[in-house]
């Protein structure tokens, strides 16, 4: 969320087209989830645009905004990450990419059916916008939600998405207190961040094709945004 509607609705056009660019740029099937990711986020930001002119309330705009926020997001994101980091690099790693495909499928499950049974109201408070859902056992699902999210990018293997997931889990803390105390959300610069992460990380992957350089002067395949891609014979 952003500080208002005008924020809100340039954010979400700014991240979006980041989004078209990062799909534009996959070379790998596999690759488009998270080339994605910034589309949906563009999009949610967009939608809470449409809320602040429309006052808040519990009207279609704040359903949308509640949907992705909550079920879609957590099980969204380790999917991402797993397709594309797949196959894992190093010890246990398709055990790694299971907690968060885990934690983020049970998490979807139980918000998606507190949304099923309540109804999501937006109210706004001078430059921040507070939801009210009502969640069951909240530090629970809170857990859940960051280990599926920030998580799996911290478990991806992936140096770029490790420092988006550092990025991501910093700049959330840094989002919920400016939040708490109702000075002003900056969650749409976090967002703006990790979609230019997205784009990096995108522009270093190999294409179809290719296949990664051995040799002395090689990195270690354990981290598959460092490799270079060399064209087959």
């Amino acid at each position: 969320m952003c500080w208002s509607a005008t924020a809100d609705l340039v954010a979400g056009t700014a991240i979006g087209a980041v989004g078209a660019v990062c799909v534009a740029r996959a070379r790998r099937v596999r690759d488009l989830p998270l080339a994605a990711l910034p589309l949906l986020l563009g999009a949610h930001q967009i939608t809470e645009a449409v809320l602040w002119h429309g006052g808040g309330g519990s009207g279609p705009a704040t359903l949308v905004w509640a949907v992705i926020a909550l079920p879609v997001l957590p099980l969204y994101v380790p999917f991402a990450v797993a397709a594309g980091t797949w196959p894992p690099q190093g010890p246990g790693g398709v055990l790694r990419l299971a907690v968060p495909l885990a934690a983020g499928a049970v998490t979807a499950a139980v918000l998606a059916h507190r949304l099923a049974g309540t109804t999501v109201t937006a109210e706004i408070h001078g430059r921040t916008v507070g939801y009210a859902v009502g969640l069951p056992a909240p530090a629970a699902v809170l857990a859940g939600y960051l280990l599926a999210t920030v998580g799996a990018l911290l478990l991806s293997g992936d140096r770029t998405l490790r420092l988006l997931g550092a990025v991501t889990g910093a700049g959330a803390v840094v989002c919920a207190l400016l939040w708490r105390t109702a000075f002003v959300s900056t969650w749409c610069a976090l967002a703006a961040v990790a979609s230019l992460l997205i784009l990096r990380w995108v522009g270093r992957r190999p294409g179809p094709g290719a296949r990664f350089a051995s040799g002395p002067g090689s990195r270690k395949a354990g981290d598959d945004s460092d490799r270079r891609a060399a064209p087959e014979p």
